[in-house]
């Protein structure tokens, strides 16, 4: 039996690629629409309307898209809502981690109050609260406008499934490795050396 040649395979060069914000870490992050009314109930805020921002959100998308159709192509269409969308849920993301830190903030602080031999966490003058009282009230506000922007990078997310036809998927691009390319022009240069 005789056995084929087998040709040498090149090895594909692995890119390894920076990770996008997607919406599922948005999700993770920022409050639902359950847990922001819970947060406005208890704190004295206004109760948001999520859907309502949600569809605004959707609707903005869809007519800025209906209104450069003329201008651009299919694809041009889909890279610049890419960036759109990709800034709505990038925003959102951010807000969700900010509002992650005030509640740690927030815990801690209230934590810290219970000990009832710390002077620096009794009550201010009349009419201003506690250390933690502000930390808990500012958690707060950041759970409200966090989730403000969720329902807006949702909708944006679902305006580019209409206008695009596809799912909005985050941009991932390459990381930049410093040195790569010199390494390898140096490879090569001692290689033509060595003859």
């Amino acid at each position: 039996m005789i056995k084929a040649a087998r040709t040498p395979r090149k090895t594909a060069r692995v890119v390894p690629l920076r990770k996008g914000t997607n919406l599922e870490m948005v999700r993770l992050a920022c409050p639902d629409a359950a847990q922001a009314i819970l947060i406005a109930e208890s704190f004295g805020l206004p109760v948001l309307d999520s859907n309502g921002i949600r569809d605004l959100h959707e609707k903005l998308i869809i007519e800025t898209a209906d209104a450069l159709s003329e201008g651009l192509g299919e694809r041009a269409m889909q890279i610049h809502l890419q960036r759109i969308v990709g800034a709505f849920v990038g925003s959102a993301h951010g807000a969700g981690q900010f509002y992650s830190r005030a509640v740690s903030e927030a815990r801690d602080a209230t934590a810290k109050a219970a000990n009832d031999l710390r002077d620096e966490d009794f009550e201010g003058p009349v009419g201003f609260g506690s250390a933690a009282q502000r930390r808990r009230e500012f958690a707060a506000d950041m759970g409200v406008q966090s989730h403000a922007l969720r329902m807006a990078a949702e909708g944006a997310v679902a305006a580019y499934q209409q206008v695009i036809g596809e799912t909005w998927k985050p941009f991932e691009r390459p990381v930049e490795v410093p040195g790569r390319n010199l390494d390898r022009k140096a490879a090569e240069q001692q290689m033509a050396a060595l003859g």
